[in-house]
């Protein structure tokens, strides 16, 4: 994952992501990556719960 920091307390899941990043050009190069969870992913201690998130901004 990229600039993708999850915590799990009880039922709830918390996302942070640092707005301030920057990864670089998607691969359309339409818009800037700020964080990724680069594709679907299980979350930690919860496998049957998958995520996918993507963070942009246009160019």
């Amino acid at each position: 994952m990229k600039n993708v920091e999850m915590s799990i307390e009880g039922n709830i899941l918390t996302i942070k992501v640092d707005l301030t990043k920057d990864f670089g050009p998607s691969s359309s190069g339409k818009t800037i990556i700020i964080a990724s969870s680069e594709g679907n992913q299980s979350l930690p201690e919860h496998e049957e719960i998958k995520i996918g998130l993507n963070v942009y901004k246009k160019k």
